[in-house]
């Protein structure tokens, strides 16, 4: 009797205890448990690394494009600035005064004509009269070209001054253009305004030839003339015809 009495009490016990032990195994569960894998860690960051890398990429590709479009718009921008209107008001100017010519102008038929008539040979039969006609309407061709010269000459020191403010203004421009179309449109301009300058500058070629073409046509005219009036001078019945001079007379006569 007493054997099975402590059998009986150990078993008791045991499932006292039981409990106890078994505790902390079932406190935790099993999907708390974490298991550190490197392989795995090593490429998640991998994978992470590579996509900023792309973000990166395609962020840099994107300011690229950006400033690229800014540099076409810079390229394509036109020039606020054109001196046309004042380079043509000054060829303009120019143009007038050369078709202000006095008496003969820069026209080929009517040089042709004035030559013909009063700058050929000197007609025989032309009276005395006209001879002197025509020497007088040469020589105020001569001073007419002359002066038609000079006022060319001052037309074109007049466009100096506007010629060197649009240069300064063009040059301005030219240095400040943001892209190259504008830098093109200051140069064309530039060269616009160099046309006009050697536009001028044959306005007073033309003008200073045509005086002098005038200077020399009138004396060729007047040696012409000499030699026929000469020539009627020295005729027998058309010269000088000597007569009786008294160069004192007596006063008791």
């Amino acid at each position: 009797m007493k054997l099975r009495h402590s059998r009986a009490a150990r078993f008791a016990a045991a499932l006292l205890t039981a409990p106890i032990a078994l505790a902390p195994m079932l406190a935790t569960p099993a999907h708390a448990i974490i298991v550190y894998d490197p392989t795995n860690y090593a490429q998640n960051v991998l994978q992470a690394a590579r996509a900023l890398q792309q973000i990166t990429n395609q962020i840099t590709s994107l300011q690229n494009e950006a400033q690229m479009l800014i540099n076409q718009a810079r390229n394509l921008a036109s020039l606020p600035f054109s001196s046309l209107q004042q380079l043509q008001q000054s060829v303009q100017r120019t143009q007038q005064l050369l078709q202000q010519a006095q008496n003969i102008a820069y026209d080929v038929q009517q040089i042709d004509q004035a030559f013909q008539s009063k700058y050929g040979n000197v007609s025989m039969s032309a009276s005395n009269q006209q001879l002197v006609a025509d020497a007088r309407s040469r020589w105020q061709n001569t001073v007419g070209g002359l002066q038609d010269a000079m006022r060319v000459q001052a037309g074109v020191v007049g466009n100096i001054d506007t010629n060197r403010a649009q240069m300064s203004a063009l040059v301005g421009q030219s240095q400040g253009a943001t892209g190259a179309l504008q830098a093109t449109q200051a140069g064309n301009q530039l060269l616009a305004l160099q046309a006009q300058q050697l536009a001028d500058l044959t306005a007073v070629v033309a003008a200073n030839g045509r005086a002098q073409a005038l200077q020399s046509a009138e004396q060729a005219a007047a040696a012409e003339q000499g030699r026929e009036q000469r020539r009627r001078f020295l005729t027998p019945g058309t010269g000088y015809q000597p007569g009786n001079a008294r160069m004192f007379q007596n006063s008791g006569n």
